[in-house]
């Protein structure tokens, strides 16, 4: 009896509207062939997409247990062409990890008891590339900057934030849930599986713009954003500002006792215009403001 082919049998179910086939991630290489033009011009770009787990949510109490960083090569129209091995490594935090943590990830302190990060491989890594991506930079960085000081001195952007999924048609912006989305499945919550699914992500064309997703994510973190902090506004605006999308901080990690927002340069003379009148009562107050870029965005230093 001939032996039916996956792959065929896939392609037919696909016909069928009553159908939507995911497929397993396998090891992807490559994603375009490579274009010696470009690489011998010098605008090839070396990005690595990195993946943390660890024993809690905070990086100033709690430990990285996994580092995983895959590196990949891209062009500015964002074509992704040869993917490397990068590195995977255990770390043993000093502590035991958390029943839960241990649940989700699957790292049990048995597998990490002994282990280190190999320092000389994280830099042979980080010392060639333009950008690092994260899929929840906000989370990944700190913990990261915390390994190793050249995690700071490169440039980050986050798959998760920086992409308009909601407004391309998508409900969620979970790593898993894209990937069913995109028609493809993957063993989730290990680091190296995370990472190369976040490759792939960004390899696929978002479904109502036609743009691709490295492009979006790419404009993005380009872009030059400030912080503004309504310092000492009155506490009636408080619903104000929340519904403008200011959040608070509390002021015990150092930076101002406020709500603040992050706005695009452009609109920034838009937004301390309604600051003055809506908010201080027509004279606006000089405010802290810090300028966010790629090199120090999702980090713990604004």
């Amino acid at each position: 009896m001939k032996k039916e082919n996956p792959e065929q049998l896939a392609r037919q179910l696909e016909q069928h509207e009553d159908y939507r086939v995911i497929r397993r991630l396998g090891v992807i290489d490559s994603y375009n062939e490579d274009d010696p033009e470009l690489r011998a011009s010098g605008a090839l770009r070396q990005g690595i997409f990195l993946d943390v787990e660890t024993t809690g949510l905070d990086a100033s109490t709690e430990q990285v247990i996994e580092l995983a960083m895959i590196p990949f090569e891209f062009a500015s129209d964002g074509r992704i062409f040869g993917v490397g091995d990068g590195y995977n490594g255990l770390r043993d935090p000093g502590v035991p990890i958390p029943e839960e943590i241990s649940r989700l990830t699957g790292i049990t302190d048995s597998m990490v008891a002994g282990q280190a990060l190999d320092n000389a491989r994280i830099e042979a890594l980080l010392e060639p590339a333009h950008l690092i991506v994260a899929h929840n930079a906000g989370f990944d960085r700190p913990f990261a900057e915390s390994l190793h000081p050249l995690f700071a001195a490169r440039a980050w952007a986050c798959s998760l934030a920086e992409v308009p999924w909601r407004e391309e048609g998508l409900e969620g912006t979970k790593l898993d849930y894209l990937a069913y989305r995109f028609g493809f499945f993957y063993a989730a919550h290990r680091a190296a599986d995370d990472c190369r699914a976040g490759i792939n992500l960004l390899a696929q064309t978002l479904p109502t713009s036609g743009t691709g997703v490295l492009v979006s994510l790419l404009d993005s973190a380009r872009r030059k954003t400030t912080r503004v902090w309504a310092e000492g506004s009155p506490y009636d605006s408080k619903d104000l500002l929340k519904a403008r999308r200011y959040v608070w901080n509390p002021g015990d990690d150092g930076r101002p006792k406020a709500w603040y927002r992050d706005v695009d340069e452009p609109q920034l003379d838009a937004e301390l215009d309604f600051l003055r009148q809506e908010v201080y009562g027509g004279r606006l107050p000089t405010l802290p403001m810090d300028t966010i870029t790629a090199f120090n965005r999702y980090s713990v230093r604004v």
